[in-house]
């Protein structure tokens, strides 16, 4: 399932709220962003030192995210920014909406499950 705008903003900026996922430092080169010039989308690992305080990567810049958040009828908060966004549009608050049939290299989706059915998958693994 896709997270809320609110639990995909609390996965990218912690207990603590910091206003990036790696802190309260504006650094542009710890995501991929308009200013960094990578000009397309990048894999899931390359921005390591951008790292949410839960371990999420790429939650500023590379593609902005849809949440299930509906902001008015057939639209959705998206969130983190895209490659194609200048830095200061890239922060965790920031947001965008986009009709649901919005289709472009640009905007992508992050799934979610809730802690309790990770577990429950768990333990079924291991055959607890």
């Amino acid at each position: 399932m896709l997270p809320s705008g609110q639990q995909w903003e609390k996965s990218a900026r912690g207990t603590r709220g910091a206003v990036y996922p790696c802190g309260d430092q504006p650094t542009p080169a710890k995501c991929n962003v308009r200013e960094n010039g990578v000009g397309a989308t990048t894999p899931g690992d390359r921005y390591q030192s951008g790292v949410s305080p839960y371990g999420v990567y790429h939650m500023c810049g590379n593609v902005w995210e849809w949440c299930a958040t509906e902001t008015r009828h057939g639209r959705h908060e998206s969130k983190g920014g895209a490659w194609t966004s200048p830095f200061d549009r890239a922060t965790p608050s920031s947001f965008n909406d986009a009709a649901a049939t919005m289709c472009d290299d640009e905007t992508g989706f992050r799934c979610a499950t809730p802690v309790e059915s990770l577990a429950s998958l768990l333990k079924g693994q291991r055959g607890l």
